[in-house]
């Protein structure tokens, strides 16, 4: 199976358009994730961590066995998977191109991807031990010093996992989106970029992601 672009489901100019490789990149920089259910009761969100698989068919996750979520999930629930890295506000006063054409308006600039597959539950020991130990690697990574789940306590680790549900999403489709003005003048992309790099932290994010006018 491959995944590929699914119509009408985010609305994507061309100018905003990401390939899957920059869409998969999307998913691995946020790291982590809001999933997104239908229920009896309406829709039911989650924000957990993933792990991406080497061929990209299938996230990997879990949930606190105290919450209600995953209660509903059934042997052919359907998922959306949302994840947001960079986002900001945007004023018209950031657009040297206003004092000739004063007709410009308030946007917002985003880097997201979706990822919609089907949902399935693990409460296997070992599964959830290997999907624990693969999700707290890949974030640990690079640090010095790294905790490992192999460290623990066999007797505590196992009644944390006790305490989890896995979960496992076979992809079906991935999309990608960068709204960073590319709909605008080089002059008033630069600009956007220049003050958007003078704020806070999540407006810095964006301007770093914005493709550099010189």
């Amino acid at each position: 199976m491959t995944t590929s672009w699914n119509n009408g489901h985010v609305y994507i100019p061309p100018k905003h358009a990401v390939d899957n490789d920059e869409a998969w990149q999307i998913v691995r920089d946020a790291g982590a994730g809001l999933l997104i259910i239908s229920t009896p009761e309406g829709l039911a969100s989650v924000f957990v961590p993933v792990v991406v698989s080497e061929d990209r068919r299938t996230l990997t996750s879990h949930v606190a066995k105290a919450n209600s979520w995953w209660k509903s999930v059934s042997g052919d629930t359907e998922v959306l998977a949302i994840f947001l890295v960079a986002s900001a506000y945007v004023s018209p006063t950031y657009y040297p191109s206003r004092l000739e054409n004063p007709r410009v308006v308030p946007t917002w600039n985003y880097v997201i991807a979706e990822v919609r597959g089907r949902l399935t539950l693990h409460e296997e020991l070992e599964w959830m031990q290997n999907q624990v130990r693969a999700v707290t690697g890949q974030f640990e990574s690079g640090r010095s010093p790294e905790w490992r789940v192999d460290d623990l306590d066999p007797q505590y680790r196992d009644q944390q996992l006790r305490a989890i549900v896995g979960m496992e999403i076979e992809v079906t489709s991935i999309e990608g989106k960068a709204k960073m003005s590319q709909n605008r003048p080089e002059v008033d992309q630069k600009s956007v970029r220049d003050h958007l790099a003078e704020r806070t932290l999540p407006e810095q994010n964006v301007a770093n992601r914005m493709k550099p006018i010189s």
